[in-house]
């Protein structure tokens, strides 16, 4: 994938969203099959079709702001010497991963006929508005030589203390 952010004036900081869209782009596989479902306005649902799997055989992990579902099954010794004419039904191992935006959480999962839900709630995002003060030119350099000035000084005490 061509980066995004790279000479981009417009996406200072975006680097991790980048990334996260290039994870996304190599999870494109089908299977298993999918839904997402807005239950209401702070719930969401994804609703995955793990006919075949156990709970066991399958396994939720979250890990930077990436929610994986992964499933593999292990093949019983029974299951080893039938032998058929035509195999249709997948129980491959599969990996699928959705990127969660921020305020969104997993409450829980729970497997009911074959369908794994995986519960979301989605909450509001706080708005932060933060103002930043416009100085001179000259009083800036004031205050960042009184910034290191000031932290000289109390390196200078804590060094004191330890000795």
């Amino acid at each position: 994938m061509a980066m995004l952010t790279t000479n981009n004036p417009f996406m200072l900081g975006f680097d991790s969203l980048e990334r996260m869209l290039d994870r996304a782009a190599k999870n494109s596989e089908s299977y298993p099959p999918y839904n997402i479902e807005q239950i209401d306005p702070s719930h969401l649902q994804i609703t995955v079709a793990v006919a075949g799997f156990s709970e066991e055989d399958l396994s939720l992990e979250i890990e930077d702001k990436q929610l994986t579902v992964r499933g593999r099954r292990v093949e019983e010794e029974k299951e080893k010497e039938r032998q058929y004419l035509y195999k249709g039904i997948a129980s491959r191992q599969f990996q699928r991963s959705f990127i969660l935006a921020d305020g969104i959480e997993v409450e829980g999962a729970h497997l009911e006929n074959g369908l794994l839900h995986i519960d979301l709630l989605q909450r509001e995002p706080e708005s932060k508005v933060r103002r930043i003060k416009i100085t001179k030119k000259d009083s800036a350099k004031k205050q960042i030589t009184n910034r290191e000035t000031s932290e000289k000084q109390k390196t200078k005490e804590a060094d004191k203390t330890v000795s």
